[in-house]
């Protein structure tokens, strides 16, 4: 058997601004952006620059108790982790370009790691593992 997750949904309020945070500010790079008239809606990927596997599906919400859970998908706690190679580059372009930092850098036994917060209030690590 071969398996693997191929996107992870978000959900989000709006394509639009969803995107110019997660293209404009983050350097993501947008793999798809597809209306599909029967339901009202675009199928929207987007991925980390240099990533070859799981995506992101920008799920906008469309009833209010999809709504409730915009910027709180996983209880407040980090959701998501975003893996670098160069720490302090994309520390430093991430801040330069307005992305909130709720917790600042700091050397754990694995790595390099700070939690920011999309434009939602989503919360990401910013991690690079130290070498084995």
């Amino acid at each position: 058997m071969n398996q693997s997750i191929t996107h992870v949904a978000l959900v989000v309020r709006d394509y639009d601004e969803a995107l110019a945070f997660y293209v404009g500010k983050l350097g993501f790079r947008l793999l798809e952006d597809t209306y599909q008239p029967e339901q009202q809606k675009r199928w929207v990927v987007i991925a980390p620059p240099g990533s070859t596997g799981t995506t992101l599906l920008l799920a906008r919400a469309s009833t209010p108790e999809q709504e409730a859970f915009i910027g709180n998908q996983a209880g407040g706690r980090v959701f998501l982790f975003l893996k670098t190679d160069d720490f302090r580059r994309d520390y430093e372009r991430m801040v330069a370009a307005g992305v909130r930092f709720v917790r600042e850098p700091t050397d754990q036994p694995y790595g390099t790691v700070a939690v920011f917060e999309d434009l939602y209030g989503t919360r990401w690590d910013l991690i690079q593992h130290n070498e084995p």
